[in-house]
């Protein structure tokens, strides 16, 4: 991690994989295809897979982010961002602690926080983690153990509580964007958005372009 990652890095739109429902497409053509209609960062998130599977597809979306300057968190496998020089990692509250999982990265690396609960929230201002993971704002299918849903109002009580950037996770598309971004979200996280989408490209445009309409 000999790069300064967490120095101006952009949650505006960011894309959280899932393989089995990008499978038709593949998941390094879904990945280039909303880079390009204007994803600003990867969280690889592989529940099921292998150690060498996870390592395999790391390693071939950070052949496919790192010369665009895009970063990659990979989520939960501090030893699979480590193998593959990524960016960072996304971590739950059952994951490796923050401060250990900062050591191991380095200063440089931006290191993101799942947060469940009001006082999960609260106690990450004392961490050193650079942005908080807020929701399910909406109910969701991609994540069946999820915490309960907050909804828009219990997204912006909960974003209150940190001085963190924030993202929005939980079924989010364009149309929620303003309500969203004017609740406080520092970024959009998208899944079946994204991953889902039959042009992964245009999903990914309407997508950023709703987000900087709103930024005016």
């Amino acid at each position: 991690m000999t790069r300064d990652w967490r120095t101006n890095f952009d949650c505006s739109l960011y894309l959280v994989t899932d393989s089995g429902m990008c499978s038709a497409m593949g998941l390094e053509r879904l990945v280039t295809e909303a880079v390009a209609g204007g994803v600003t960062m990867v969280q690889l998130r592989e529940k099921h897979a292998s150690t060498r599977e996870f390592l395999d597809k790391a390693r071939a979306l950070q052949a496919i982010l790192q010369p665009q300057g895009v970063p990659l968190l990979i989520n939960d496998r501090v030893d699979i961002a480590l193998a593959v020089n990524a960016a960072g990692v996304h971590l739950g509250q059952s994951d490796m602690p923050c401060h250990v999982a900062r050591q191991l990265l380095g200063p440089g690396a931006i290191i993101g926080l799942t947060v469940d609960t009001d006082e999960q929230a609260v106690a990450t201002e004392s961490m050193d983690a650079d942005y908080l993971g807020v929701g399910p704002v909406f109910e969701t299918s991609t994540k069946p153990d999820h915490s309960p849903v907050l909804g828009v109002d219990g997204f912006t009580r909960r974003r209150a509580l940190s001085s963190r950037p924030c993202v929005a996770i939980g079924s989010v598309r364009a149309e929620h964007a303003h309500t969203l971004l004017d609740a406080g979200a520092d970024g959009l996280a998208v899944v079946s958005a994204l991953c889902a989408a039959g042009d992964p490209r245009q999903a990914a445009r309407e997508l950023r372009e709703a987000v900087e309409s709103f930024r005016g």
